[in-house]
């Protein structure tokens, strides 16, 4: 009697392990159920050295699914949004990839940083995930006709800035200072260096350093002022560019400084020293007091929600991407009980067919995954980015 009892207490303790087990499979540790709501992943660094383009694309994407919710989500369907710090370090971005997966991901907004995205892109092809990018630049980030982004390519970028400075600065030399050692750098510059050659931009000097030497840019400052350039173009990131600045105005270097998107951030990474960035130029497809209605409604939706911080274009960029799914998921009319697999076939099919006016500008993709929009120039003025007209 009670060998019998011991097992029918086996089989009934059995059953119910099996029943939780199984009702915890749908969405991960947020309780989420994959049959009802679509999940969303994001990565990138919200520590570390790189962290304000992190929390830029964090916030930007997070402000975009409280109002896609709030409108009754993608084709009738709640979006939860887990995000995770890669420190912009490819191997942690890899992890925070297989992280997400276990917290029942479908699709991935990221990654926000080129080199992790690269190294994640590899890993979305085998599974046959759906990938937008926000602002992971690199040609190879998008690697694979699964994956997209929202920003321009590198190529891109060292295009459009040579078509600028030779439309806008007509007469004047220019020197370059990039990082070598960086897929991001190096590859604006290499366009950049072909297109200015083909438009007849005058470039003096071209110095560049790598991550070892990114400390003290006094060698290449001073080729600089030897040169007598009129304006430099620095296709790399805000940490470095602060040290330029600072070292440049110790120097007395007297020049227009242009660059591209890494820029983004210089004003707050020399904090008491921001008034050594007046005058500095971006090429950017998002400029937070443009005069549009879409660009002011959202400036001051992101700037509510996080305590008056005014958008940069790495925010406009996830805002725009997480609108972007929404465009494509309706377009293909998908569902979250689809198969991860089956969600990206559609939706990279869908990708193509649509067009989405959005802050960053009005977008269209073709299949590799670049999407076609028009820059625009900003100037820090005053302590902030303003339009150039």
């Amino acid at each position: 009697m009670k060998k019998g009892f011991m097992k029918k207490f086996a089989a009934v303790s059995m059953a119910v392990m099996m029943t939780v087990a199984m009702a915890g499979c749908g969405g991960g540790e947020n309780g989420g159920d994959s049959s009802t709501e679509f999940v969303i992943g994001g990565i990138g660094p919200t520590t570390g050295a790189t962290a304000t383009y992190g929390e830029a694309v964090k916030n930007g994407a997070e402000l975009a699914v409280k109002e896609i919710n709030e409108a009754g989500g993608i084709n009738g369907y709640q979006v939860r949004f887990e995000w995770q710090d890669d420190e912009h370090d490819a191997e942690k971005s890899v992890n925070a990839y297989n992280t997400l997966k276990d917290k029942g991901m479908q699709m991935l907004m990221g990654t926000a940083t080129s080199t992790p995205c690269t190294a994640v892109v590899a890993k979305t092809a085998e599974d046959n995930m759906f990938q937008l990018t926000p602002s992971g630049s690199a040609v190879e980030s998008i690697k694979g006709d699964h994956a997209f982004r929202v920003c321009f390519s590198d190529p891109n970028q060292g295009i459009a800035s040579a078509d600028y400075l030779a439309e806008k600065f007509a007469g004047k030399t220019v020197a370059a200072i990039y990082n070598s050692s960086d897929v991001y750098s190096s590859g604006i510059y290499e366009k950049f260096s072909a297109q200015a050659q083909e438009k007849g931009v005058k470039i003096v000097t071209a110095q560049a350093f790598t991550k070892d030497s990114a400390q003290d840019f006094t060698v290449q400052l001073q080729k600089v002022k030897e040169s007598g350039a009129d304006v430099v173009f620095l296709p790399i990131y805000y940490q470095e560019a602060a040290l330029i600045l600072t070292q440049a105005d110790k120097m007395g270097l007297d020049v227009t400084w242009f660059g591209c998107d890494g820029l983004d951030g210089v004003i707050q990474q020399l904090g008491s020293d921001a008034s050594l960035a007046e005058g500095v130029m971006l090429l950017t497809p998002f400029v937070a007091d443009a005069e549009d209605e879409k660009t002011q409604t959202f400036t001051a939706a992101y700037k509510a929600a996080y305590n008056d911080l005014v958008p940069t274009q790495f925010a406009a960029d996830a805002y725009d991407a997480m609108y972007v799914i929404k465009a494509a998921a309706e377009k293909a009319g998908i569902t979250p009980d689809m198969s991860v697999s089956d969600i990206c076939e559609a939706m990279k099919t869908a990708m193509t067919e649509i067009e989405v006016e959005g802050v960053t500008g009005t977008m269209t993709w073709s299949a590799d995954g670049e999407p076609t929009k028009a820059p625009n120039a900003m100037v820090i003025k005053d302590g902030t980015y303003t339009a150039v007209a």
